[in-house]
C-alpha cells in the first residue's frame, strides 16, 4: 500500500498522512448573486466524514460524481450542491478515478481492492477484479472503441475493460513506470502518464504502446487531458503545465506562482485548459499561454486535487483534504 501511495504523487502521499478528524466542520462558501469568471463556490461533503474526494466527472444525469477515496464510497453532487453517496463493497477499497462510460454508467478504479467498479445513477454496483494481482488501478477513461481503459500503477500495465466486464491487459515497456492517469486523445489513441517512469505513453486500439521521454528534471507526470495542440498534463514537483504533441515534442508553460504544485487538469467549457493547484488555486491556461489563477477559500489546506468540466458552464474540483467539492465559474454568466 505504501509503495502504491508513493507512486501516486504528493497529493496522495498527503492523503495517507492527513488526520481525518481535521476534515470536519467545513462551511460552504456562498455563490455571489451574479457569477463572474473565477468565482468559487464550495459544497461541504456532509454525508460522510473524512471522504478524501479524489477523481470526479460529469455524470449522464447532469450531476457531478466523485470518488470518495478515504471511505470507499462513490459520491454524487447536484449543481445546486446536494450531496449523496453510495458504498462500494468495502470501505477501504480506495476508489480513485471515475468517468462516464458509453453505457451511461459511472466507471471507477479501486486501487486497494484491485477492482474496476461500475455504478448506475440509481446506485446499483458491479465490480470486476483486475487479473494482475496487486495491480492497483488508478486512472480510467472511455476509449473511442466504447471500452474503458485504465492504468495499473503497481501492475505496470494498461488495462481495457468492455462494458460487459471483459478485461485485457498490456504491459508498459518501461519497468516500474507507475502508469497513473489516462485520457483519450484526438488521434484515436489513449495517452497516459508514467509517474515514476518520467514519460508520456500512447496506446492504440491494438494495444501497441509508444513512450515519449520527458526532459530531465520535469517532475513526476500526473494528470492528462486532450486540449488545443495535443495532450496537456501536469507534473508533480514542477512549476509548469505542459503540452505534448503527436511527435512527442513537449512545451512547458511556467506557472506564475513559485509555490505551485499542479495536480488535476481538464478542458473547460470555455475551450481553455484548467488545472487544480494543490497550493490552493484553480488556474486557467489560455491558448496564448496567459495564465490566470483563482484562489480557493482555505488555500492549500483544502488541497485542490482533481478537476473536471461540469454541465453548468463551470469547472468543478475536489478538495482532497478539505472534504469539499468546489466549482469555479468558467464563462461569464
Amino acid at each position: 500500500m505504501t509503495a502504491a501511495a508513493a507512486a501516486l504523487g504528493r497529493g496522495i502521499r498527503r492523503l495517507f498522512t492527513a488526520s481525518l478528524g481535521a476534515l470536519a466542520g467545513v462551511a460552504a462558501v456562498a455563490a455571489p448573486a451574479r457569477a463572474h469568471v473565477g468565482d468559487v463556490t464550495e459544497f461541504p461533503i456532509t454525508t460522510t466524514a473524512g471522504t478524501l474526494p479524489a477523481g470526479l466527472t460529469t455524470g449522464p444525469d447532469g450531476a457531478m460524481w466523485f470518488a470518495a477515496s478515504g471511505v470507499g464510497r462513490i459520491g454524487r453532487v447536484t449543481v445546486e450542491g446536494r450531496v449523496t453517496d453510495f458504498p462500494t463493497s468495502s470501505p477501504d477499497s480506495f476508489p480513485l478515478a471515475i468517468t462516464t462510460g458509453r453505457d451511461q454508467a459511472l466507471w471507477f478504479t479501486e486501487g486497494t481492492a484491485n477492482r474496476i467498479g461500475r455504478i448506475t445513477t440509481s446506485g446499483q454496483l458491479t465490480e470486476f477484479p483486475v487479473p494482475t494481482a496487486g495491480g492497483f488501478p488508478t486512472g480510467i477513461a472511455p476509449g473511442p472503441d466504447g471500452a474503458l481503459w485504465f492504468t495499473e500503477a503497481d501492475g505496470n500495465r494498461i488495462g481495457r475493460i468492455t462494458t460487459s466486464g471483459r478485461i485485457t491487459e498490456y504491459p508498459v515497456p518501461t519497468p516500474s513506470a507507475s502508469p497513473n492517469s489516462i485520457a483519450a486523445g484526438g488521434d484515436g489513441a489513449l495517452w497516459f502518464t508514467e509517474l515514476t517512469g518520467g514519460k508520456i505513453g500512447r496506446i492504440d486500439g491494438s494495444g501497441r504502446i509508444t513512450e515519449f521521454a520527458l526532459p530531465p528534471a520535469s517532475g513526476f507526470p500526473d494528470d492528462i487531458v486532450t486540449g488545443p495542440g495535443g495532450m496537456w498534463f501536469t507534473t508533480s514537483g514542477s512549476n509548469s503545465v505542459d503540452r505534448i504533441d503527436s511527435t512527442g515534442r513537449v512545451t512547458g508553460i511556467p506557472l506564475p506562482d513559485p509555490d505551485s504544485s499542479p495536480s488535476g487538469i481538464t478542458l473547460g467549457p470555455d475551450g481553455q485548459v484548467w488545472y487544480a493547484d494543490q497550493a490552493g488555486r484553480i488556474g486557467r491556461v489560455e491558448a496564448t499561454g496567459r495564465i490566470t489563477a483563482f484562489p480557493v477559500p482555505g488555500g492549500a489546506d483544502k488541497v485542490p486535487f482533481r478537476i473536471a468540466a461540469g454541465p453548468d458552464h463551470r469547472v468543478w474540483f475536489t478538495g482532497l483534504l478539505g472534504n469539499v467539492i468546489g466549482r469555479v465559474q468558467a464563462l461569464p454568466e
